[in-house]
């Protein structure tokens, strides 16, 4: 077994009335990665924080939420201490109770429902998946003794879940754009070779960072000559710098990932020999892509049909080239089969696992957690009952590990398959940000007997349906591990803030009342020990990355810890269980045509199909609704619905911002930074206008988790004003139950006036019972 080393650096050390410490903060509040960070500390508060330019993953570099943490450590208005509901839900009414009360609450609570209902009764949900990913997933499992963890009603589990799902459907493996983040020397190491081409798809990295992902490495290779491709439906800073911008319409993704690849496959534009050695299903992915001539995918994409020949071509020619792609590939019912179509491009032209190509991401020390982690304590039976779409067999023969948030809203609103009585939120605020028809999802988490919310600040979904409000840790608050993907990071506890706990403290704390057999017998008695088990929760069918036995001590020593890490791993049999060469896949090869995919049923070729409304599909409900909606504009200041009542965010940040083409804003009589309502057939919200002259002249791109804090709770923070999920809808997910049209629905735009802003949507919402258009 290999044993970490410790940190060649120190940990700890003065700098006058300082103590300074090595740390990574991931969440919360936070992003999707574990940046490393040097934490001033002064009379046990922290004072500043600073980007560590020992670190060789983020090279001192932090964005700014992370420079402005100290603000969110120490606002007035983080949740302190324990609080249980007295008045209505909805009245914003709380007592400060103390843990050992809201403990024996909650175990009166649960042993009732479990008794009465069974635990499958209970469902818990997360948010965004950072420092929770398998936290909340355990305390369901092992806990609660509950099948149903889910993803906040994220329709269609709509985040990188369906690029996941697609990758191991094809490969048996997941791969991210190799910036050289595996290695120690990073860009020094002779191993790794700088991209010749970059391929941004549907992702604008340096806002966005997204798993394992840091966007300035995408310009760090531009200053070495990587040349970019992107593909997004407005012009960015990296697009304007790229060789190819190709502005698409949102939703065709998969349309124009087909264009591509008839263009790649029919001129021999891939790679021969990787394609005769490697791959599966290639003449019948080659049959495919004759349906999808370039001529046609111009007309649905938007997107001139030369400019999609020389980009293919462009992208193909570059040896290596890098893929590097967001969020828009999921948003669509066809999330699964665009992430293959994609996927794809970039392995046949040979960039799977080779130096600066798309590399092999396994977490690292072979540390297999995520949302499964747990589910060996429930039982088959139990397994069977968790809360999955009926109509999708990759969910109903137990392949995801997850509930789905479609089928836990349709369960809360029809009592089938049966009564959900109890909902956990930890680190999640639906209403705001995940749920789709957030309406909908206010009057559906009223249902429960008992409802419980874990965050840092109160929040709409708090004060809507909580009966219970537990203050969570930060992140230098906290013990923790980050092992998503590569390296393994330690995340140690610094400070403490009044009567916070972490995920892990509260989690064991529960355990030991809820379940004390299990935990008994587990050893987890402290976060520590719970945290030595993680550790070493080894996948036993990985013959890489190497596996250790270390503590979380001797990780904390470590600091951070990289693999021993090789390319072309399907040349050398690491990626199988055999040993064998090839890949972990039932024909051992990457599947043009996904096997996987045929036994559920589903197409085992890449597709593509209209989104549900679209100015196609919907002809005439485009008539009145002209425009194709996206949402889930990012911004530098602020995490999902995270940060809104910190005043340095708001002041660079005030207001939500819709992004409208310049000259489609002027016909309208719209002016920069007017209020403009966004409307459709299902709700309208209210947002400021940012005129962009590179924006498509046929979308609208809209920012997404707003809520106001500085407005009153009882009005749930003005939660609905200018929320974008009162425009998406829930249950349009694809046919393996993965996916939603979060980013490419239609909607019409108009000046907001005194006259039509007199009823705004949260009071629509909450006093005269929704918007009442469609449901």
């Amino acid at each position: 077994m290999t044993k970490p080393a410790e940190y060649h650096l120190p940990l700890e050390w003065q700098e006058g009335e300082y103590t300074v410490y090595r740390n990574h903060h991931w969440s919360g509040p936070g992003c999707h990665n574990a940046c490393a960070i040097l934490v001033y500390v002064k009379d046990g508060k922290v004072a500043k924080v600073e980007g560590d330019p020992e670190s060789p993953y983020n090279q001192g570099r932090l964005c700014m939420r992370c420079l402005n943490m100290v603000e969110a450590y120490y606002h007035s208005d983080r949740i302190k201490w324990p609080l249980k509901r007295v008045g209505a839900r909805g009245e914003n009414k709380w007592e400060r109770i103390s843990w050992d009360e809201a403990y024996n609450i909650i175990e009166e609570k649960v042993t009732a429902i479990k008794k009465e209902y069974g635990p499958e009764a209970i469902v818990c949900m997360e948010g965004t998946g950072r420092n929770v990913n398998w936290q909340v997933p355990m305390m369901a499992y092992s806990v609660f003794g509950t099948p149903n963890f889910g993803l906040g009603f994220l329709s269609g589990d709509a985040c990188y879940l369906p690029r996941c799902a697609a990758m191991y459907a094809q490969m048996g493996d997941a791969t991210i754009a190799d910036m050289s983040q595996q290695f120690e020397k990073r860009y020094d190491d002779p191993n790794w070779k700088c991209p010749e081409v970059v391929l941004i798809w549907g992702n604008n990295p340096l806002v966005s960072n997204g798993d394992g992902f840091l966007g300035h490495w995408i310009v760090d290779v531009m200053k070495m000559g990587a040349k970019l491709i992107v593909i997004d439906p407005e012009a960015t800073w990296l697009a304007s710098r790229a060789e190819y911008f190709l502005q698409i319409r949102p939703g065709t993704d998969g349309a124009l990932a087909l264009g591509m690849l008839n263009v790649i496959i029919n001129e021999e534009l891939y790679d021969k020999e990787f394609v005769e050695k490697w791959t599966y299903g290639f003449d019948e992915l080659k049959e495919r892509v004759q349906e999808w001539p370039v001529e046609k995918v111009a007309e649905i994409t938007w997107i001139p049909a030369d400019l999609i020949k020389n980009a293919a071509r462009f992208f193909a020619k570059a040896s290596p080239a890098a893929l590097q792609w967001g969020l828009p590939i999921d948003m669509h019912p066809t999330g699964i089969t665009t992430a293959v179509a994609i996927s794809t491009i970039s392995s046949i032209c040979g960039n799977f696992d080779v130096p600066g190509g798309n590399i092999v991401a396994r977490q690292g020390r072979n540390i297999a957690i995520g949302y499964m982690t747990g589910a060996e304590f429930i039982s088959e039976e139990l397994w069977a009952k968790h809360l999955v779409p009926k109509d999708t067999p990759m969910h109903n023969q137990g392949v995801m590990g997850t509930a789905q948030g479609d089928a836990i809203l349709e369960a809360l609103e029809t009592n089938t398959p049966y009564t959900v009585k109890m909902l956990w939120f930890q680190s999640t605020n639906p209403i705001a940000c995940m749920g789709a028809e957030a309406p909908r999802i206010y009057n559906a988490i009223q249902k429960p007997d008992f409802n419980v919310v874990v965050d840092l600040f109160m929040t709409p979904t708090a004060v809507a349906c909580a009966d219970l409000v537990l203050p969570c840790a930060m992140g230098n608050e906290r013990n923790s591990v980050r092992p998503w993907w590569f390296p393994v990071r330690a995340i140690n506890k610094i400070t403490e803030y009044e009567e916070c706990k972490s995920d892990e403290e509260l989690l064991v704390e529960l355990g030991n009342r809820l379940n004390p057999e299990l935990f008994k017998e587990m050893g987890w008695k402290k976060d520590t020990d719970l945290l030595t088990w993680i550790c070493n929760v080894i996948n036993p069918e990985w013959n890489w990355p190497e596996k250790w036995d270390a503590t979380f001590e001797e990780l904390q020593k470590q600091h951070i810890s990289f693999d021993n890490w090789s390319y072309r791993k399907h040349e050398t049999g690491l990626l199988r269980t055999d040993g064998e060469p090839g890949f972990n896949t039932p024909t051992g090869k990457l599947e043009c045509s996904c096997l996987a995919l045929d036994s559920f049923d589903v197409d085992p070729l890449p597709y593509w199909e209209e989104p549900p409304e679209s100015p196609v599909s919907t002809p005439v409900l485009a008539k009145e609704y002209p425009f194709v909606l996206t949402t889930g504009r990012r911004s530098w200041e602020f995490f999902h619905s995270e940060h809104r009542q910190l005043p340095t965010m708001r002041e660079f940040h005030p207001d939500p911002l819709v992004t409208i083409n310049t000259e489609t804003a002027a016909k309208m009589g719209i002016q920069e930074g007017d209020w403009v309502w966004v409307e459709n057939m299902r709700g309208r919200m209210r947002q400021r206008a940012k005129l962009k002259p590179t924006m498509h002249p046929n979308v609208i791109s809209a920012e997404h988790a707003w809520w106001f804090p500085e407005q009153k709770g009882e009005n749930l923070f003005g939660v609905f004003d200018s929320n974008a999920n009162n425009l998406t809808k829930m249950g349009q997910y694809g046919p393996t139950g993965y996916g939603a049209p979060y980013k490419c629905t239609i909607c019409k735009i108009y000046k907001g006036t005194e006259e039509n802003s007199k009823v705004m949507p949260t009071e629509e919402v909450i006093k005269k019972g929704g918007f009442g258009y469609v449901k």
